[in-house]
């Protein structure tokens, strides 16, 4: 669903933000994508999706370049940042029908869909307010919201367990599970190596720009815990132990 085939992203000045990054993402894969700040996790999100141009290499969502065929790759994809940008002078449910009206959702689904999820997260009541009176938790469910009503083929998600209450992070979870039963894919940047663990079945982590390892989970942590192989595989165990 998703190839990043040798990717690097040249920055103004000379600085490299990431270097010849190649991994797949395939139907029904929760990937998880971990790293330190400033190691090219959002960098990487930003250029799949087309918002980042990028110097070398090229990104494949669904057979189609995103350089190419930009429009197309962006109809099966979403993308929630990890501070979404929403429209603060719409309310929520115009928001959503804005969404809705740009991907082309029949007015049956859209209803439907938009029914399902703010059930779920607990903001059907607040639709019909302004976005610029949501909290930040409220925005991020909105923002999760809008992704889900056109039924991404592709879900890229940085840091989307950041703002949101543990029920609300718990029932993302489920929905990710759900998606990926039903053949989307996923991936996600995340610093909470616990969920990535327990939520992934593949990972890669990015160091200084470059993939020093990914594959299937169970694959990449061995024996031990995610988080002791990321500590090991960026040089912070010695750090950890001082």
């Amino acid at each position: 669903m998703l190839q990043i085939k040798n990717f690097t992203k040249i920055y103004k000045g000379g600085k490299k933000a990431v270097d010849n990054l190649s991994l797949t993402v395939e139907p029904g894969d929760i990937y998880g994508f971990i790293g330190h700040n400033g190691a090219g996790k959002t960098t990487t999100l930003r250029a799949v999706v087309g918002v980042l141009d990028f110097t070398e290499g090229d990104i494949l969502i669904d057979n189609m370049s995103i350089k190419k065929n930009p429009v197309a790759c962006k109809k099966v994809t979403a993308y929630i940042p990890d501070n979404p940008d929403l429209y603060e002078h719409l309310t929520g449910i115009q928001y959503l029908n804005f969404i809705g009206d740009l991907y082309g959702v029949s007015k049956q689904d859209r209803e439907a869909r938009i029914r399902k999820y703010a059930d779920m997260f607990e903001l059907t009541k607040n639709l019909g307010d302004s976005i610029g009176s949501y909290s930040h938790g409220m925005k991020q469910k909105l923002a999760i919201i809008s992704a889900l009503v056109h039924e991404p083929k592709l879900l890229v998600l940085d840091e989307p367990f950041v703002g949101l209450d543990p029920k609300a992070a718990h029932l993302l979870k489920q929905v990710m599970a759900e998606m990926c039963s039903k053949g989307a894919s996923i991936f996600f940047s995340t610093h909470v190596l616990e969920v990535a663990e327990k939520l992934c079945n593949k990972i890669a982590i990015i160091k200084d720009g470059k993939l020093i390892e990914s594959g299937l989970t169970e694959d990449v942590k061995g024996n031990q815990s995610l988080e002791e192989v990321f500590l090991e595989l960026t040089d912070e165990s010695a750090q950890a132990a001082m």
